[in-house]
């Protein structure tokens, strides 16, 4: 499951990162509370070069009969991505990268959500798998496309188990060419979408406040502090 994440970075790490072919002129805005139905940063490939763009965060399939669906379609299990039809045609043809910085966990019982921040031990980005698609909507053949993305998930780390069975598939730099590759076979695709290695990933607790998402910022972030008389691990 991932349901809020951050992208907090620059033009410059980008481009260098992941070797896109341009630098938009435009600054891009640190995001410190990605929230379902909201542009995200991703990365595509088109005619062999990797591409940034901007799809709305909850995948919308070709044949949907309006947009709403996409509010559902914020992740997809990657055991099922080439039989469920809101993904299959995504999965083998419109994969893409989605930079995070660290994405977001819930932990405790319904009435007090404790939310987390989950981030790489090293500190560097995370690129989460992703699949993109490009939707028309038929009561308005003129209009533009409406091109949307999702997360793909697999079982947790045990990094993470503590928070939730789920996470974000996290792909390593030299995986990132197979999962873009149009002509990249399935049973390798499929061989990609494991759990991030243990040890790779630290969280801890942060403010409620980021549950909604109307609220931003760097704050969202920052450890909540320790009680007191409370010993550092």
């Amino acid at each position: 499951m991932c349901g809020r994440f951050t992208q907090a970075m620059s033009w410059k790490e980008l481009v260098e990162l992941y070797r896109l072919n341009d630098q938009p002129e435009t600054p891009l805005q640190p995001r410190y509370n990605v929230a379902p139905s909201q542009q995200v940063l991703a990365i595509r490939q088109e005619a062999g070069e990797r591409q940034a763009f901007l799809p709305r965060w909850g995948l919308v399939a070709s044949w949907a009969k309006d947009s709403a669906i996409g509010n559902r379609m914020i992740n997809a299990r990657g055991e099922s991505l080439a039989e469920k039809s809101a993904f299959r045609s995504a999965f083998r043809r419109r994969r893409c990268l989605i930079p995070a910085s660290g994405f977001y966990e819930w932990s405790g019982p319904r009435s007090a959500r404790q939310p987390h921040y989950i981030q790489a031990r090293t500190g560097g980005l995370l690129t989460f798998a992703g699949l993109w698609e490009s939707w028309r909507d038929p009561a308005l053949p003129e209009a533009p496309p409406l091109e949307s993305c999702t997360i793909v998930t697999t079982p947790a780390s045990s990094d993470v188990t503590a928070l939730h069975d789920r996470m974000p598939v996290i792909l390593s730099p030299d995986q990132w060419e197979s999962w873009l590759n149009p002509e990249a076979p399935l049973p390798l695709l499929e061989g990609l979408l494991q759990p991030a290695p243990a040890g790779s990933l630290v969280y801890h607790p942060v403010d409620r406040k980021v549950g909604s998402p109307r609220v931003e910022g760097p704050d969202l972030i920052a450890p909540l502090p320790r009680p007191s008389g409370e010993l550092p691990l």
